[in-house]
């Protein structure tokens, strides 16, 4: 590990284990947003940190911010970090101002449809947006509208949410979503940007899978310590061998989703590489899915208590491997980008990868 990336894992886990708390999480979830946590991230300039420096950011690489991202997902910290990245990214990428403060996207519903009406001096948004994350949290939001069969980026402010038609909901780790109803809503600002839908799926899912990356390993963690420290007739049920293969099966993921998100961030610095996205998504939303499982059972019934800290990163695993695709999606994409090269080229594709 680069000195760094060692330095943000230090910051990153010193802010974590002082406000990731037990009673952070679960007033969180009732609706109250973690303030002092955002708030110790903001002071070490974390939420900017996939902005480059003339955009104000704090100078870090596109793979060092999603290390960051990926420790706190590891404590499972309930901020947008990840939708406050997302915005910056297509922000920037249409060549628009990125705000200060909480910042959320649209996340590509299949039942979205938004479109961007009026003047050029006054433009409006009008149409639907389904699920956003955080979406009343948040002090700017970006989406992605239609005009004249041209996509745009288009940024709304607080205020202008406040007004529209909403309705709350949460995912399964109790994080907020939400529903806007936009009817002739002021936008503070737009651009084109072609494929801007795609780019936000894209980058959306590589989001993802680098939370889930980090998730698992953290699950990984607390798997391994339960089952050195659970005795069992007279001995740790780590000594015992199911045990054990279930936690090299679970290593086995944590491994596979690391490096397939490696490969992704690694290629998608300047924009999100399709193919690396689509293996990566997969391949983490498959980790999830049966890493969550062999967790809890390593745990047994003491994971499934509010009171141990397990369920906080599997309730995130179930929700997250959803959201931007999930498997099926993008192994169809893979399937489809796999038949685009024809029977001549798809060795050296492969080979070439």
């Amino acid at each position: 590990m680069s000195d760094i990336r060692d330095d943000l894992e230090k910051t990153v886990d010193r802010i974590c284990e002082a406000h990731c708390l037990k009673e952070v999480f679960m007033s969180n979830e009732n609706g109250v947003w973690p303030e002092a946590l955002w708030h110790a991230l903001e002071e070490v300039g974390l939420p900017q940190a996939c902005l480059t420096e003339a955009q104000g950011g704090s100078g870090l690489s596109f793979e060092e911010a999603l290390f960051v991202l990926r420790r706190s997902a590891y404590h499972a910290a309930p901020v947008p970090l990840a939708e406050t990245f997302l915005a910056g990214r297509l922000l920037s990428a249409a060549g628009l101002q990125v705000p200060g403060g909480v910042l959320s996207v649209s996340v590509s519903h299949a039942k979205d449809h938004l479109e961007l009406q009026g003047s050029h001096n006054s433009p409006t948004l009008s149409g639907h947006a389904h699920r956003v994350p955080w979406g009343l949290s948040c002090d700017h939001l970006a989406v992605v509208a239609e005009r004249d069969g041209q996509q745009f980026v288009v940024l709304l402010a607080r205020e202008a949410l406040a007004h529209s038609d909403s309705e709350s909901v949460k995912n399964l780790a109790g994080e907020p979503r939400v529903q806007f109803d936009f009817t002739n809503t002021p936008v503070i600002a737009f651009a084109p940007l072609a494929d801007a839908k795609e780019r936000l799926l894209s980058e959306g899912a590589l989001m993802r899978s680098v939370q889930m990356a980090g998730a698992l390993q953290r699950s990984l963690a607390y798997s391994l310590q339960y089952a050195n420290d659970r005795v069992q007739f007279g001995r740790p049920i780590g000594k015992f061998q199911a045990v054990q293969h279930m936690l090299a099966v679970l290593a086995g993921h944590v491994a596979a989703s690391a490096a397939a998100t490696d490969a992704a961030i690694e290629v998608s610095a300047a924009a999100p590489e399709p193919f690396f996205i689509a293996v990566a998504k997969s391949r983490t939303g498959e980790a999830a899915g049966k890493g969550a499982e062999i967790a809890h059972q390593v745990h047994g019934a003491m994971g499934f208590t509010r009171e141990h800290n397990l369920h906080h990163l599997t309730r995130r695993l179930w929700a997250w491997r959803d959201e931007f695709g999930n498997e099926t999606h993008w192994q169809t994409r893979i399937g489809e980008m796999a038949l685009q090269q024809g029977p001549d080229r798809l060795w050296p594709f492969l080979t070439s990868l």
